[in-house]
């Protein structure tokens, strides 16, 4: 079964929190973009400080990005700028086509100066379908999604514990929550973190 979903579709149907920035104001940890976010926004109002969507365009250290709702975001990237793209990572491993979520400072021309950068992160909810060689095949809403393990990268957390890498305990059936970075125009993630009960 060889579906494609787009980054709108996958992120749409996965529990997005709000995102805490890196550094001074937070971890960068993939858990950190899906936490409570401070209640300083009225309600309804989109956060100033945030910004998401897709890369359209990368002018030096300039990211051009198109929401899921088509609003453009100028982002800068800074030497303090903190970017995970599965693990933390460098600007040079941003490409057009990534997806990401932006947590900063809003400047006064409107271009957001970036604290941190989650890019393609996605954290979904579902149902384990097989379990084969290094690979998860998940049902999330209706879709099969592809989860492949990263050796020495993936981990698995059991019923709260700390994370560990013997990902053995997984079975098919089980509900689980997956934190991980999206292989952009398909059904295919690399997984973080898993969350299971064991």
């Amino acid at each position: 079964m060889n579906q494609t979903m787009d980054r709108r579709r996958l992120l749409a149907t996965a529990a997005l929190g709000g995102v805490v920035g890196a550094t001074g104001l937070g971890s960068l940890a993939p858990e950190a973009a899906f936490a409570a976010e401070p209640a300083t926004i009225e309600p309804g109002a989109p956060d100033p400080n945030f910004a998401e969507g897709r890369i359209s365009r990368i002018s030096g250290s300039m990211l051009l990005v198109t929401g899921s709702d088509t609003v453009l975001h100028s982002i800068r990237i800074t030497d303090g700028t903190s970017i995970w793209k599965l693990h933390p990572t460098t600007f040079d491993r941003v490409v057009v086509g990534d997806g990401l979520y932006a947590r900063g400072v809003r400047l006064p021309d409107g271009t957001l100066a970036a604290d941190s950068v989650w890019v393609n992160i996605v954290n979904l909810h579902g149902h384990i379908a097989a379990v084969g060689r290094n690979v998860l095949h998940l049902d999330h809403q209706g879709r099969r999604i592809v989860a492949h393990v990263v050796p020495d990268r993936s981990a698995a957390v059991y019923n709260g514990t700390p994370a560990v890498s013997d990902l053995s305990l997984l079975r098919v059936g089980r509900h689980v929550q997956v934190l991980g970075a999206w292989h952009p125009d398909t059904n295919e993630i690399d997984i973080a973190t898993v969350y299971a009960a064991a």
